[in-house]
């Protein structure tokens, strides 16, 4: 019981924890609003909305080629569903030649305060949890992300500064380039095509 009690104090905490996240930077409420109802959240912008294009069911064809080694072909699927408008959650199952399955999640956002897209990635082969920073360019036809990750160009290891960029082609079609920085220089290492099976 005493445990009971102790989850129930706990829960308004829980709750203005949640709430002042969500209301962080809305103007706060006057003593003669609180009457009235909470002010709603701004829905989402057309940032956002860019995002939603992606949501579907895609076929992946994509060609990696690590340093040092013939161009590996690798073949998949990708989930992709909302949340709330606001974000992308996609889920990937990817065949690579030797290693088998490849599954990983991305998700991606926008941030209204910072103007710019945000998101991560994770997989089932790596321990390294991939932050996207990006932005779109004037064209509105494409996403350029970058990330800190593990540096795979180098066999001493550390980390490397990474550069995917998508490409919308089409409402059925949008391709990812994936780059990484050596010695200053964006060098191509992977490619791939995303065609909407649903």
């Amino acid at each position: 019981m005493k445990r009971q009690h102790r989850l129930l104090a706990a829960a308004p905490l829980a709750l203005a924890l949640i709430f002042g996240a969500g209301l962080a930077g809305m103007p706060a409420l006057q003593p003669e609003d609180s009457a009235h109802e909470m002010p709603m959240l701004p829905p989402p912008g057309e940032q956002h909305e860019w995002l939603q294009q992606m949501v579907g069911t895609w076929s992946i064809e994509s060609k990696m080629t690590p340093p040092g080694q013939d161009p590996i072909k690798c073949t998949g699927t990708e989930t992709v569903r909302s949340l709330g408008g606001r974000w992308t959650i996609g889920e990937l199952s990817i065949e690579i030649p030797g290693m088998g399955a490849m599954r990983a999640v991305i998700t991606l956002g926008y941030d209204p305060q910072a103007g710019r897209y945000q998101g991560t990635w994770v997989d089932s082969i790596t321990d390294h949890m991939w932050v996207y920073d990006g932005t779109l360019d004037p064209t509105g036809k494409i996403l350029t992300l970058e990330a800190d990750g593990p540096n795979m160009m180098d066999p001493a290891g550390g980390m490397a500064r990474y550069r995917d960029v998508i490409e919308i082609r089409s409402e059925s079609h949008y391709t990812l380039t994936s780059y990484t920085c050596v010695d200053g220089k964006w060098v191509q290492f992977g490619s791939a095509n995303y065609r909407r099976q649903k």
